[in-house]
């Protein structure tokens, strides 16, 4: 019996397989026990209430999907009050992806979300636009990603996981950096920027223009995302980023992911999160593992390599 326990600091997960934020809702429960999975994650909440973007939010590309949602929402309080409860029905720890303008809004909404009972963790998302810094996001750059993580860490002592940006020159800086300023784990990462054009139209095919690319095509990227920040780091790496299949899973964890969330995969089969748990379990049976956490690291520089079948 594979043992599939995965530990991410001071939160045990009874599997490393997760949705990513703003993939997935409590209505799936509808169509599988959310029980199954190894946390939950919510969408990214804000402190006050969003419109979003404007429309057309979304768009398919030749290998994935081009989404500038602008994290519409009701706010903080509202949060709070109706979205916990509901997510609180189910088995699994509750992570909520927190966003905000600034470093003050993030240690305000990070010291409210501490004091509210049922949350597992915060998933810092760090790449949305630092309104101190012109716009640029939180996780391009190390200082400023330090000052946000540092500002939660002052008021929450809820675990934080920072979630990072592809949008940058020097990813591992800016996760050392997250580390240093107090976060538990580190989460590789969002998406990156991407356009489409409406030829016929000669405009954006997205309402806002630019928005965050994800898919299939994104994997090699995270992919690499992840190598290099598991080697930067002590604290434990979730990768995400084009994750569809166990194998995809697996990969990530021997690049040195500890865990793995699972994103637009689920738009195509609102399956996908518990095909890929049964489908690590499976390649750690076939290959002789008794936990899967044994993956993690394997194909990492100075690691040990798995022996031909």
């Amino acid at each position: 019996m594979v043992d599939l326990t995965t530990r991410i600091g001071a939160v045990t997960l009874a599997n490393p397989v997760m949705p990513a934020s703003g993939t997935f809702g409590p209505e799936l429960a509808q169509v599988f026990d959310l029980g199954l999975l190894g946390a939950l994650v919510t969408k990214s909440v804000t402190p006050e209430p969003r419109s979003g973007n404007p429309l057309p939010r979304l768009c398919e590309t030749e290998a994935g999907i081009l989404n500038s949602i602008g994290i519409p929402g009701k706010g903080l309080d509202h949060f709070i009050a109706h979205a916990i409860p509901e997510w609180r029905r189910f088995r699994p720890p509750l992570v909520v992806s927190l966003s905000a303008g600034t470093n003050a809004a993030f240690a305000e909404a990070a010291a409210r979300l501490a004091d509210t009972p049922g949350i597992a963790a915060i998933e810092a998302n760090i790449s949305c636009p630092n309104l101190e810094e012109d716009g640029r996001a939180f996780a391009m750059f190390p200082e400023s990603a330090a000052a946000a993580i540092a500002a939660m860490r002052a008021r929450c002592a809820l675990p934080i996981w920072a979630k990072l940006s592809p949008n940058t020159g020097d990813i591992a800086a800016v996760a050392r950096a997250a580390e240093e300023a107090g976060a538990d784990a580190i989460v590789v990462a969002n998406t990156i920027l991407g356009l489409a054009i409406d030829i016929e139209k000669a405009t954006p095919k997205l309402g806002a223009g630019m928005g965050g690319f994800s898919g299939p095509a994104f994997k090699p990227i995270a992919l690499r995302l992840t190598w290099q920040c598991a080697q930067a780091v002590r604290i434990p790496v979730i990768g995400v980023g084009g994750i569809a299949t166990a194998e995809d899973a697996v990969e990530f964890m021997m690049a040195g992911a500890t865990a793995v969330q699972v994103g637009t995969a689920s738009f195509i089969s609102p399956t996908a999160l518990v095909q890929v748990i049964d489908g690590l379990r499976d390649f750690c049976t076939r290959r002789g593992f008794a936990r899967s956490a044994d993956l993690t690291g394997l194909a990492l520089p100075g690691s040990g390599r798995l022996a031909a079948e």
